[in-house]
């Protein structure tokens, strides 16, 4: 016996559903008609609006007249675009003020700051980038309000003593510049909370006198020529950021747990072959990241994932140069790929911090790309 075949005719089943939809349309329209003429649905529109202009701190004598609640749409606009011009206003103030005490600076176009700026004393904030600024005047001194020099990618190869006189500065900024030196001076913005030296590519030493700075937390001298961690260092008893990557380090000091309030350590890209077990009583110590390329010996308990402490040994795949497809080869500066190694670094700490624990191993690939 052969397979039996039931026919239908689609048109038969396409006009039943058509029908139906015609007649829900039907009963939809009517139920709104309803729902339209019914005190219910007014009521509730009333108390929805009153509890809108409740939420927004809206009088009950702008929108209940005579008893009765205006519900127009119009009026709620309104009322808002009022409250949001007022709010704009206010926000255009409070810029106004903030930007009267901040000065800003970017593009290759500068070679020097404008001499306008010796009349301005009254600034707390220097921000400066990406210019071909070589010196910062010593007239830096009139500024004895000034909180936050931020003067990073610039040509600097110099700071006056004068910086030393900035007894309100906070936070100090001269990255990826042309730094060889720091003042002594320095030591003297007893204020000083945040300090950053990285990139300079020839720092080998801060001075002593920086060991003054005890307000100091955080301090970043990655991508230099530092031997060692430097004595003025070890001295910021409130030190709680230490990044000193990309340097030439061959160890660690005995007595590095004088930093008592450490919490997050990067000695990523150094010569180190062990670790000392004083690292172990850095109590407060969250985050050590380290480079596992020439590491031999470290204490167990490092890595021990009872901790809090997350550990992280990075093994490198440096790039020095990459090739175009003709040949020709490409070069990046030195401050370029140090600058790129920090991105890194950054986004990938950030990352940690919203993990519970550290990948077990972690590969960095670096590389160039030509467009």
């Amino acid at each position: 016996m052969g397979h039996k075949v039931v026919v239908f005719d689609i048109s038969v089943v396409r006009a039943l559903w058509e029908t139906r939809v015609k007649k829900h349309k039907a009963w939809q329209k009517k139920e709104a008609e309803r729902l339209e003429k019914s005190a219910l649905e007014k009521i509730k529109e009333e108390w929805n609006f009153v509890a809108e202009c409740r939420r927004k701190g809206i009088p009950q004598a702008v929108y209940c007249k005579n008893g009765f609640v205006d519900t127009s749409v119009r009026l709620l606009e309104k009322i808002e675009r009022n409250s949001l011009t007022r709010q704009s206003l206010l926000s255009k103030e409070r810029d106004k003020r903030s930007s009267a005490f901040v000065f800003e600076l970017s593009g290759e176009q500068w070679t020097e700051l404008p001499d306008s700026l010796k009349e301005q004393t009254h600034l707390k904030e220097w921000h400066i980038s990406n210019t071909l600024i070589q010196i910062i005047p010593t007239y830096i001194e009139l500024f004895q309000a000034m909180r936050i020099l931020d003067l990073p990618k610039n040509q600097i190869s110099h700071l006056p003593a004068e910086i030393g006189r900035l007894k309100n500065l906070r936070e100090l900024n001269v990255s990826f510049n042309h730094l060889k030196s720091i003042p002594l001076e320095l030591g003297d913005c007893e204020n000083l909370e945040k300090l950053d030296c990285s990139g300079n590519l020839e720092l080998t030493e801060l001075p002593f006198e920086l060991s003054n700075l005890k307000q100091v937390t955080f301090v970043d001298i990655a991508a230099n020529k530092f031997a060692s961690v430097p004595i003025c260092v070890l001295r910021m008893s409130n030190l709680q950021w230490l990044d000193i990557s990309n340097n030439s380090l061959t160890d660690l000091p005995q007595d590095i747990d004088r930093l008592e309030e450490l919490q997050t350590f990067i000695l990523y890209k150094n010569k180190l072959t062990y670790l000392p077990y004083a690292l172990l009583n850095l109590k407060k110590l969250a985050l050590l990241v380290v480079s596992g390329d020439h590491l031999v010996e470290l204490p167990t308990a490092l890595c021990d994932s009872s901790t809090p402490l997350k550990f992280v040994s990075l093994m490198d795949n440096p790039i020095d140069n990459t090739q175009c497809e003709d040949g020709v080869e490409v070069m990046e500066s030195e401050q370029d790929r140090q600058h790129f190694d920090k991105e890194f670094l950054k986004a990938y700490i950030e990352d940690l911090k919203e993990r519970e624990s550290v990948p077990s191993y972690t590969t960095k690939v670096s590389f160039s790309l030509q467009l």
